[in-house]
């Protein structure tokens, strides 16, 4: 068992997992929002920002479960603070460095890491310092920081994008990033000798639920990181482009915490729920293939709102079902979602560069549409194998076995 401080308290843990959250994952959403001006600069299109943000997820899905094996050994505490001491390392390097398309590239790729290991270090310290009760909320609230970095990326393009340069707002990144040292909580020691057993984890169906979430992500991953040359692209302002960012930001940001909030007050059905949202958000991204500043805004709020609203409760979920090695279980199903990060971009960029806009959005629309299908079937192979073994799990543990029934649905 791991040891957290009882001095920490949950909104502190709450608050830290954010901060450390929102840090790591800033660079790479930071070059998407300034994609207008960096490419202007260094030379290249949106097929190029499509693989470098590719090329950046497909370096996380590989070093996933690895960086998961070295949070649950060192801990919490320190994991988190490496990461973020390294994200911020790398933004200062991009501001100095990045003279071309190339050394651009070649900087995010080396810091790919720190995304990961200040997720899984976050995860790790909410499911250890976590009451049960705030448990769905605490994940909704640490996942929000995806939007939250969103967001400050989208008011880094009319802030200082364009006044003082695209540079400036990595070096403003880097700052926040060492800001947030000062509310990262003390997280937990190195795990102990208790392990979850095989059959607890369902590989087989967080594998499934891993790879739908990796195709969700492949299509919601367009919204954060194209919408603003996308919007562009059709004659929209700059500014205004990186405010309706900012606005799909602050719904998927409200959105993930009220996913979180309702979680806590269910006795079931969040891999559902993660189903619906998916299937819901398709329309958003539907409208964004459509013409018009209100299909831009409704299918941004759409798409942000509900089909990118679900990562928090899907990791809620898989703590849930693996409490006793929450980091390494939550890595099985980033490994998907970093896939879907890799392989979303660099399809969405090819499309927009080679097609249009408008059909990388309907593609994008299509294959959440399956994803949500894909995590129906997971869900129901997670239905099964809790049947198979509850009748074992409830003469062993009851406590555990009345967990898994509430996971599973």
């Amino acid at each position: 068992m791991l040891s957290v401080s009882r001095e920490q308290t949950a909104f502190r843990v709450g608050a830290g997992a954010v901060a450390i959250t929102t840090s790591t994952v800033l660079p790479i959403f930071l070059t998407g929002a300034l994609a207008v001006q960096i490419s202007a600069e260094l030379g290249f299109d949106p097929a190029g920002l499509g693989l470098v943000v590719a090329l950046y997820f497909g370096v996380s899905a590989l070093v996933s479960l690895p960086v998961g094996k070295v949070v649950e050994r060192l801990g919490s505490g320190r994991t988190s603070r490496i990461a973020v001491l390294g994200a911020a390392a790398f933004m200062v390097l991009a501001a100095g460095l990045a003279r071309n398309y190339a050394s651009l590239v070649a900087i995010l790729l080396c810091g790919a890491w720190c995304n990961v290991m200040g997720q899984l270090s976050s995860n790790l310290t909410l499911a250890r310092a976590m009451p049960a009760a705030r448990m769905g909320l605490s994940f909704g609230v640490k996942q929000a920081s995806v939007p939250l970095a969103t967001l400050l990326a989208g008011l880094a393009v009319p802030a200082v994008a364009l006044t003082v340069g695209w540079r400036w707002a990595y070096v403003m990144g880097a700052a926040l990033a060492l800001a947030s040292l000062a509310a990262a909580p003390r997280g937990s020691g190195p795990a102990g000798k208790d392990r979850t057993v095989p059959e607890d984890r369902a590989t087989a169906a967080l594998s499934v639920i891993g790879a739908a979430a990796g195709l969700g992500a492949a299509a919601a991953t367009g919204l954060g990181i194209f919408l603003v040359a996308s919007a562009v692209d059709r004659g929209v302002d700059p500014g205004l482009a990186g405010l309706v960012l900012t606005l799909g930001s602050v719904v998927g940001l409200l959105m993930r915490m009220l996913h979180g909030w309702l979680a806590d007050r269910r006795t079931g059905g969040h891999v559902a729920v993660v189903a619906g949202s998916l299937l819901l958000g398709a329309g958003g991204l539907l409208l964004l293939a459509a013409p018009g500043p209100v299909a831009l805004v409704v299918g941004t709020v759409l798409g942000f709102g509900l089909g990118w609203s679900w990562p928090g409760l899907l990791q809620f979920a898989v703590v849930r079902l693996n409490p006793s090695a929450p980091a390494a279980a939550t890595a099985i199903v980033q490994v998907g979602v970093y896939a879907g990060g890799f392989l979303g971009p660099v399809g969405f960029g090819f499309l927009a560069a080679h097609v249009s806009f408008t059909a990388a959005w309907l593609v994008a629309a299509a294959a959440m549409l399956v994803a949500g299908g894909g995590v129906l079937l997971g869900r129901r192979m997670l239905r099964a194998h809790t049947r198979r073994s509850a009748g074992v799990v409830s003469a062993e543990c009851p406590s555990r076995g009345t967990r898994r029934s509430r996971v599973g649905g």
